[in-house]
């Protein structure tokens, strides 16, 4: 069985990572959405003013996941938080336990750096990934229903 390791993403990776994005829009079935190029992720992840991050989980020396993530922050526990944004693991690789080593390592990010939360959301239909969150001990937040302003929407709230 290969080694597994995580390291933090550097700019190099950035086509593998809008790799592993598309990866992940279709297996969400919305590969169409996906309009990112890779001088997105570049200046995103590694720009001067970037807000995200990302980890590249390696089976040997092959990338064959990843997860990108950003901080935000709760009002209530006065502390930050890790928002998972995308967890993708190359289909071939499942079930060799990256998925959960890409998880851990954000887990052991947020309590190094004294974060109360680390939270994620799933599509309703992926029963796989949800059996598998619940395993290791995430609980559902079925009592919050997540919104988003998009396109001309925000721009119309945004012209007042």
């Amino acid at each position: 069985m290969a080694t597994i390791s995580i390291r933090d993403a550097r700019i190099e990776d950035a086509a593998q990572i809008l790799a592993f994005i598309k990866g992940l829009a279709a297996y969400e079935k919305a590969p169409h959405e996906v309009i990112a190029t890779v001088a997105d992720i570049e200046r995103a992840l590694f720009g001067d003013n970037a807000r995200v991050r990302a980890v590249i989980g390696e089976l040997g020396r092959a990338p064959a996941g990843f997860a990108l993530f950003f901080y935000n922050y709760s009002t209530w526990t006065g502390k930050y938080g890790i928002y998972l944004e995308d967890l993708f693991v190359l289909p071939e690789h499942r079930g060799a336990g990256l998925g959960k080593a890409l998880l851990r390592h954000l887990a052991q990010i947020a309590v190094a750096e004294d974060c109360s939360r680390f939270e994620w959301s799933v599509l309703d239909w992926n029963d796989p990934a949800i059996g598998f969150y619940e395993s290791l001990g995430a609980k559902a937040q079925s009592e919050w229903i997540g919104y988003r302003l998009s396109g001309e929407a925000l721009a119309r709230l945004a012209a007042g």
